[in-house]
């Protein structure tokens, strides 16, 4: 690995390897070893099949890992209880999707406000929380608008809204733009890299090399290896072209 952020780590993943069953076995993750600091803006980029969502989800705590360890905030995910990864997850992860996985009958208002039923909150403040994270992703005017009644840049935002009502400090991404168009895909990518400023690592799975660009850092994946790793800046500045 080359140069990392000076920041405390959040993510740490220690000789990470994942194999599954099959004859022979499939193995899409081989000794993977890297961190990712607080506040940090990272892109996971390689081609399809390099085992990019994968890591993705090990590192979500979607799935846990054949071999190696998995760090969040210094806990190691292995040494926990499925309750209590379900529970990390719902205070401490977001996730945004390629598709964006609205249910069509709810407003978006209230599809965002769905997305905190597993962390305890009553539904007024709920719905309060989630007025608040689509007005931050620009969509406060929309808030009463079904699924079907947006368009899929603005779908996708209230995914976003959707990810962070809860104040997650870790946001994965898997293909954030890539149902979208390149002018809602760039307006994606701002709202992602806004989110960072508030201090929520943002962790962005792509297999496009001109998006991975807009992030600080990239790490190039290839056939279940780190094979580059590389920080570009860290201040932020190279994003605001697109605003």
């Amino acid at each position: 690995m080359t140069q990392l952020e000076s920041r405390p780590d959040l993510i740490s993943l220690h000789g990470v390897t994942k194999t599954y069953p099959g004859h022979p076995p499939l193995t899409v993750l081989k000794d993977v070893s890297l961190s990712i600091g607080a506040s940090a803006d990272v892109a996971v980029v390689g081609p399809s099949g390099s085992g990019k969502t994968t890591m993705l989800s090990i590192m979500g705590t979607l799935d846990q890992p054949t071999s190696g360890q998995v760090l969040i905030d210094g806990v190691d995910t292995a040494t926990i209880s499925e309750a209590a990864r379900a529970r990390l997850r719902a205070e401490t992860i977001g996730f945004v999707f390629q598709q964006f996985f609205l249910l069509p009958t709810l407003s978006a208002l209230d599809n965002v406000a769905q997305g905190m039923l597993y962390q305890g909150l009553h539904r007024p403040e709920r719905r309060k929380r989630a007025a608040e994270a689509l007005e931050r992703v620009g969509l406060a005017a929309r808030a009463k608008h079904r699924p079907g009644e947006l368009s899929g840049g603005e779908q996708q935002r209230v995914a976003i809204a959707r990810a962070i009502a809860g104040g997650p400090r870790l946001l994965f991404a898997d293909e954030p733009t890539g149902a979208l168009d390149q002018a809602s895909g760039h307006m994606v990518v701002d709202y992602l890299k806004a989110i960072v400023g508030d201090g929520t690592t943002v962790v962005v799975i792509t297999h496009d090399p001109s998006l991975a660009a807009r992030f600080n850092r990239q790490i190039s994946l290839l056939d279940g290896e780190i094979v580059g790793d590389e920080v570009t800046s860290d201040d932020g500045d190279d994003f605001r072209g697109w605003l």
